[in-house]
């Protein structure tokens, strides 16, 4: 199917003729047209696994496609490399920022073009002026001064996109900008993105949120299995449309009917304290009960991975799994106390990328129960029942767990943990940058734990996934708790101006 352009109006910048990659025999893009117009939002919607970030990947000069054409300027582009789509106007900003984070705002801006004075000297003078001018063009308010590694993760994804922007960026391509996010930062990234599309960009907006994508997109292109299902004005949408069009099938994520939990506590938290991040945290979880803390992103909930998990030591307070003391800072009495903490961030702690899918889904069971012969012949064999608990797909046998899409990674990472019998486990963000159906398999895997028995604490920044999974909801802010309420007791605006800082009203 061939976008429709407007009606009347500027040529595209881009055009995208009949593209088609394929790896190891597996097709990725199916003749895929794509238009991108200056001064037009246009999201790119999928599933993990649809092909966007190989489209994205072949308009940035990374991959070259077997087949098709790639068009910019009015110009056929053959043998693009990532200089020459750069040199061109294209450039992307990943979910994963790309920041140098022991350098300045103003360093990481003027990355690859520091002025200079004579003899070689950086003029530093300029550095901050230029790096200043360019946020200041975009309306950011980011003391240029500022070490990278301090700025919030909004804050980040601001500076990679001024850094494009001053580089003279037509198309710029944002990856989940809005990726655990809490409502304000968010609000404040798709107002960035808003003024760029004023000023003339063409913004490639690539998200799993179809709220945001409904409310900011102009352009909506649908790709499933690689391949363009429909591309159309915003305007001509529905969100039930794009997620049949999506998956190719209704997906319904609907909260199961689950008794009153009626058991001991599975995991006790009481006087958790560190340095001005968390003070004074306590919740009590029952095992069967799901309980979830909700705050901005960068809040308390954000730190008990490290402390729960024992990779940080907390200042004061007490941890009881299952009515035992864990001692504080120890990794394996956490693990050894039946308390399992899954991280939100998957790429860094939570999988070895390097690692097949079926040595990362045997890799914590195999060290508790302390495996020291592991037969290769044996692996697919112990690791196909996870695989299909999970419903972890990859497009050949046993791939690095790197190769797959978002949400089998998270699967994959859901699996290793949940099957090795926890009696109490730490959710972080479980359904950070998935797609839909995903998202509703993951939230299902979720029910079955609790109907396990589990005693289920979930940290999210989402105000609707604690909505869909919890039995009660912790808020906290400036490292404290503000409010607590029982998920039936509150409505979803509720619950989100409480984590705002309102009052529910």
């Amino acid at each position: 199917m061939t976008p429709a352009g407007p009606a009347a109006g500027p040529d595209p910048v881009v055009r995208v003729r009949g593209v088609t990659k394929s790896f190891g025999g597996a097709a990725a893009l199916k003749g895929v047209d794509l238009d991108l117009y200056p001064g037009e939002i246009h999201a790119l919607m999928g599933m993990n696994g649809a092909g966007k970030s190989t489209l994205v990947q072949v308009l940035c000069g990374v991959h070259r496609p077997d087949a098709g054409t790639v068009e910019i300027g009015g110009r056929v582009r053959d043998g693009l490399t990532v200089r020459g789509a750069r040199g061109l106007g294209l450039s992307c900003v990943p979910q994963r920022r790309e920041l140098a984070r022991g350098l300045t705002v103003a360093e990481n801006i003027m990355l690859g073009d520091l002025p200079t004075r004579r003899f070689g000297a950086v003029d530093w003078k300029a550095v901050r002026a230029r790096a200043g001018a360019a946020l200041s063009r975009l309306g950011l308010d980011i003391d240029v001064h500022r070490v990278a590694g301090s700025l919030t993760v909004a804050e980040q994804t601001m500076v990679e996109v001024a850094r494009e922007v001053r580089r003279g960026g037509r198309v710029l391509i944002l990856d989940e900008p809005t990726a655990c996010l809490g409502a304000g930062d968010a609000d404040r990234v798709r107002a960035l993105v808003r003024t760029l599309r004023d000023e003339g960009v063409a913004v490639v907006y690539i998200s799993h949120y179809i709220d945001e994508v409904m409310s900011l997109a102009d352009r909506v292109t649908v790709l499933r299995d690689g391949a363009l299902v429909r591309s159309a004005p915003a305007a001509e949408l529905d969100p039930a449309s794009l997620v049949r069009g999506m998956v190719g099938r209704e997906v319904v994520s609907t909260r199961p009917e689950r008794p009153a939990p009626a058991g001991d506590h599975g995991l006790v938290v009481r006087g958790l304290g560190h340095g001005r991040a968390i003070r004074d945290f306590t919740v009590e979880v029952r095992k069967g009960e799901i309980v979830a803390v909700l705050g901005p992103a960068g809040d308390a909930q954000s730190r008990l991975f490290d402390l729960l998990s024992g990779r940080q030591r907390p200042d004061t307070g007490e941890i009881r799994v299952d009515g035992r003391t864990v001692p504080p800072g120890r990794i394996p009495a956490s693990l050894a106390g039946g308390l399992r903490c899954v991280t939100g961030d998957r790429r860094s702690l939570g999988l070895v990328q390097g690692m097949t899918v079926d040595e990362n889904l045997m890799l914590a069971g195999d060290r508790l129960a302390r495996r020291r012969l592991h037969r290769t012949a044996h692996l697919a064999r112990r690791a196909a029942p996870v695989r299909d608990t999970y419903g972890v797909v990859a497009l050949s046998g046993n791939p690095p767990v790197g190769s797959l899409s978002g949400g089998n990674q998270q699967k994959v990472l859901l699996g290793k943990w949940l099957e090795t019998d926890p009696v109490a486990c730490f959710l972080e963000d479980p359904t950070n940058g998935v797609d839909v159906a995903a998202m509703a398999d993951i939230h299902a895997l979720v029910d079955g734990l609790a109907a396990r028995g589990v005693a289920v604490l979930l940290a999210s920044s989402s105000a609707e996934e604690v909505m869909r999974l919890a039995d009660r909801v912790v808020v906290v802010s400036a490292g404290r708790t503000v409010a607590e309420h029982d998920i039936t007791a509150i409505t979803r605006d509720q619950l989100v101006a409480t984590a705002l800082g309102g009052r529910p009203q």
